[in-house]
């Protein structure tokens, strides 16, 4: 089965999505995840997690490590003013 980098960036999303609250993944998780189920190369893996965070629905966060979370897109920060 031949698989786009917008289709595994979608996979990707919907993993991260499915697993909020209960996991949460690592970069290098999310990549060995679709090489295991699709048979990408680490680097289709890598450009599909590029192609998740450019599209701005998953943001990086650090807490002890880097994790791939949903992005909360009504979350706004406002200059501080003081």
């Amino acid at each position: 089965m031949e698989i786009t980098i917008q289709q595994l960036a979608d996979e990707m999303y919907n993993l991260v999505r499915d697993y909020t609250g209960k996991k949460k993944f690592k970069p290098s998780d999310l990549v060995k995840e679709m090489e295991a189920k699709y048979g990408v190369s680490k680097e289709e893996g890598k450009q599909a997690l590029k192609e998740l965070i450019d599209s701005e629905r998953c943001v990086y966060t650090y807490a002890g490590g880097s994790f791939i979370e949903i992005a909360n897109r009504g979350l706004r920060v406002e200059n501080d003013t003081r």
